[in-house]
């Protein structure tokens, strides 16, 4: 009788289980860019439920319509206030042709899951975003007080409604859009 060892066990249902993982990031990015690549090329991919989807550069990000917001938020030091100036979450939704649904308010029933390169996500209901329905807008944002977001940080989900900043996200590098 053959007898298998705990730790050689597990080895293999590690070994398995990275097989799986590895599987599922192509499986879900038919494109085959990963999160990685496009910040690395400077662009955000917008994808899944869109009836366009695409790659789009920070340059061609600065030159839509900009959007303004200032936010009050809590740190571990007290109140912090900064200015962030981007495109509206929306128009960049729009501009990758709207959700893919012809069916009315379809927007009430998506989501999006914006995610950083650091692998951090968020996912916020398509009503949230949509001007009709949102008291205050979410923005990419690409400035912060008028300077370049910190070092190695391209654009930023920025939502002024969130007293702790625990929705925005750094380095956003994909939106995609899910039913």
């Amino acid at each position: 009788m053959h007898r298998f060892s705990s730790s050689g066990f597990l080895a293999a249902v590690l070994v398995l289980l990275l097989v799986a993982v590895a599987g599922d990031a192509t499986a879900d990015d038919p494109s085959g860019i990963s999160g990685t690549q496009i910040a690395a090329s400077a662009g955000l991919k917008i994808d899944g439920s869109v009836r366009t989807p695409q790659i789009i550069t920070v340059e061609d990000i600065r030159d839509l319509p900009a959007t303004r917001v200032n936010v009050a938020y809590q740190t571990k030091q007290g109140e912090a206030t900064a200015s962030f100036t981007g495109v509206l979450l929306w128009t960049l939704l729009d501009r990758a042709g709207g959700i893919d649904e012809a069916e009315s308010r379809a927007e009430i029933r998506h989501t999006l899951k914006i995610t950083g390169r650091d692998g951090y996500a968020v996912a916020l209901s398509v009503g949230e975003i949509d001007p009709k329905l949102a008291a205050e807008p979410a923005i990419i944002a690409y400035l912060r007080d008028d300077q370049a977001l910190d070092s190695g940080e391209a654009l930023r989900l920025v939502m002024p409604w969130d007293r702790h900043a625990t929705r925005n996200v750094r380095d956003v590098v994909r939106i995609e859009v899910k039913e």
